[in-house]
């Protein structure tokens, strides 16, 4: 698909009723309560304690960690492997041309791989699925692009911690807390790397989301 066209949505596609924008508020209240899906619960750091659960609706699958800042992908003026002794050149998904993602210019968030503790692709998470990242009252919608460690979660790329004014720096950067991450279920962006199409399709998502609340 070009750049520019519709993202890819499989059915019909049901309309949500207003066109005001959703608030970090709003998502937050329909996050207040967790239904469990993962068997286990996922660390914020390695070493550190399992305290995460993975929750969910029938639309969207839901967590609050950290914001860790995941540069890998091409590497860019702030993102290679100067500015991040940890820096890997490939991501787990890449663009529409065969390259890999850029964490510094696309906002995308990092899950965990499937494992016994929890399957994203069992419940319609996949690379290009839309996700809202909720911080100090800021919402950046993002598409999943990337996967992390398999007990680790709340990660996610340079350009969404910028866009939550998170300190970007893969050194020193990320928050300890207070984000939340909501992916929604059975979407998908195509092109991966059409940020334009994740924002207009995520903030169609979630009025829908909230509108069920």
């Amino acid at each position: 698909m070009a750049r520019g066209e519709r993202p890819v949505v499989r059915g019909k596609r049901p309309v949500a009723r207003g066109d005001g924008a959703v608030t970090a508020a709003d998502l937050l209240a329909r996050t207040g309560t967790c239904t469990q899906l993962s068997r286990g619960r996922y660390r914020t750091d390695a070493g550190g304690p399992a305290t995460v659960p993975v929750c969910g609706t029938r639309d969207a699958v839901f967590w609050k960690a950290d914001l860790d800042v995941d540069c890998d992908g091409r590497p860019s003026a702030h993102c290679n492997r100067r500015t991040d002794p940890v820096f890997a050149p490939a991501t787990a998904f890449q663009q529409s041309d065969g390259r890999h993602l850029s964490a510094e210019n696309l906002p995308y968030i990092v899950v965990p791989p499937p494992s016994r503790r929890w399957n994203h692709r069992a419940y319609g998470v996949r690379g290009g699925s839309v996700a809202a990242v909720l911080y100090g009252g800021r919402v950046q919608y993002a598409v999943v692009g990337d996967t992390g460690p398999r007990d680790v979660i709340g990660e996610a790329s340079y350009a969404t911690a910028d866009g939550l004014g998170v300190p970007a720096d893969p050194r020193e950067g990320g928050v300890r807390s207070g984000v939340t991450y909501i992916v929604f279920r059975n979407s998908r962006i195509s092109p991966i790397e059409d940020h334009a199409a994740a924002v207009a399709e995520g903030q169609r998502l979630a009025r829908l989301f909230v509108a069920k609340h």
